[in-house]
C-alpha cells in the first residue's frame, strides 16, 4: 500500500499537486481548490506538533474502526466529517498554499519518522508508518475531488 515514506509515492502526488490551476472546481464538496490545499496540511501540521486538535471523545470508541476504513482499500465516501480545526473556510491563496503543502509534504517523507507515541486526534495512537499511509489515503481523496 502506497505511504508518503516512499519516494516513488510522494513524487506521484506532488506531481498531481502541480497539475492544480487556480480555477479547478470540486467534484464535491465546499472548499475551493486553495482552501483544499491549506486542509491538506493540517493532519501533517497537527503531526509536527504546529497545530493543536483536541482529542475526539468519539475517537475513543470509534476511531480505531474508522482509521482501519480509511486504510482500506476501498475509496473514501465524499464529503466525510472533518474535525473544526481541519475545516477551512476562509480566503486563500492558491500559489502560497500549494507551495506550503509541497513543502511539508517533502518535510513529512524526508525525515527518518520513529515517532510511536503520535496521538490523532480521532484516531489515537498511530505509527509514523500508519499516519504516512493515512497521510497519502487523504491527499489522494482531495486530489480526485479536484480531478488529478
Amino acid at each position: 500500500m502506497y505511504n508518503l515514506f516512499e519516494p516513488a509515492t510522494t513524487s506521484e502526488i506532488i506531481s498531481r499537486i502541480e497539475k492544480l490551476q487556480p480555477t479547478s472546481q470540486g467534484q464535491w464538496g465546499k472548499m475551493n481548490v486553495a482552501q483544499m490545499l491549506a486542509h491538506c496540511q493540517a493532519p501533517l501540521e497537527v503531526y509536527f506538533n504546529e497545530k493543536k486538535a483536541k482529542r475526539e471523545i468519539i475517537g475513543l470508541f470509534f476511531g480505531k474502526i474508522a482509521f482501519k476504513q480509511l486504510i482500506s482499500d476501498k475509496p473514501w465516501r465524499r464529503s466525510l466529517p472533518t474535525a473544526k480545526e481541519f475545516k477551512i473556510t476562509d480566503v486563500r491563496n492558491f500559489e502560497e498554499e500549494k507551495i506550503k503543502l509541497i513543502n511539508i509534504i517533502h518535510r513529512f517523507s524526508k525525515e527518518d519518522y520513529q515517532n510511536t507515541s503520535f496521538i490523532h486526534p480521532f484516531f489515537g495512537k498511530l505509527s509514523s508508518q500508519e499516519y504516512a499511509l493515512f497521510n497519502y489515503r487523504h491527499l489522494d481523496h482531495h486530489l480526485q475531488q479536484f480531478g488529478v
